[in-house]
């Protein structure tokens, strides 16, 4: 297992330095009781947990190679490329039907969504959903961020996942993110009243790659698929557009969000 791997090799450097558990977790800043949950495979670090302690712990590219292992036990395989695209997407849009998009959940609402899962998931199997969800949400941090849009059923803003107090967190975070990123992220929200709505086969999520290529991944019960077919991109590109038109614009989008919020 991945994180076993790692967590002998945290111990392993560490002791070559004659350092405690605390003395490493200093050096890249994260407590001690979080170090030794990493060096006693107990949690899935992160990936700058990984670029971090193997600078500091002098690893010489050790716990970096470990980056692809541990990415395995975090996601599906099905879905793992699209995180890895997702990294250095050019543009990343979706249109959600219902939840709120992955890359702007909160930590209590990501956490609500896998606590409410059935079959039910463990409380290890939580902490590693939940993580691996608020680590890919990194791509908005980047020195130059991709453009973000999305597209979010009006229900979803009324679906008070865990509590109202998580919802109404929720909602103003979105709202918080589009001032925050108000030149790469916008949101809007399709009206639950249209009598014309193109998004009636369900969610997407699309990408455009720094290298020009477009992608959709879908999700199913049946099973999720990464599409990449031209003649099959295109037309759920073109789709996505279509929604787009069919949804409120950005400014309209807000003020609805932020009466939502105020009435929870």
């Amino acid at each position: 297992m991945g994180r076993r791997l790692v967590g002998e090799l945290l111990r392993i450097h560490r002791g070559r330095l004659g350092l405690t558990q605390k003395d490493a977790a200093d050096l890249v800043h994260v407590s001690e009781s979080c170090f030794g949950a990493y060096e006693r495979a107990e949690r899935i670090p992160t990936i700058d947990f990984l670029r971090d302690v193997d600078a500091a712990l002098d690893a010489r590219g050790a716990l970096i190679a470990c980056i692809e292992i541990i990415e395995k036990e975090k996601y599906p395989p099905t879905f793992l490329n699209w995180v890895r695209l997702e990294r250095q997407a050019r543009v990343i849009s979706a249109y959600e039907t219902m939840l709120i998009p992955g890359l702007l959940q909160t930590p209590a609402y990501a956490r609500a969504l896998y606590e409410a899962r059935r079959p039910a998931y463990t409380e290890e199997e939580i902490e590693r959903h939940v993580t691996a969800r608020l680590e890919r949400q990194s791509v908005l941090r980047r020195n130059s961020p991709p453009y973000v849009g999305y597209v979010i059923e009006e229900s979803v803003l009324e679906r008070d996942l865990g509590s109202e107090e998580v919802l109404r967190e929720q909602l103003r975070h979105i709202l918080e993110c589009g001032l925050r990123m108000k030149h790469h992220l916008t949101v809007q929200v399709m009206p639950t009243k249209r009598y014309t709505h193109a998004g009636l086969m369900g969610p997407l999520k699309l990408m455009s790659t720094e290298e020009g290529r477009n992608l959709v991944y879908e999700e199913a019960r049946g099973g999720d698929r990464l599409i990449h077919k031209p003649e099959q991109v295109t037309d759920l590109f073109d789709l996505f557009g279509i929604l787009r038109a069919e949804a409120l614009d950005p400014w309209e989008s807000a003020k609805l969000i932020k009466e939502k919020a105020g009435e929870l």
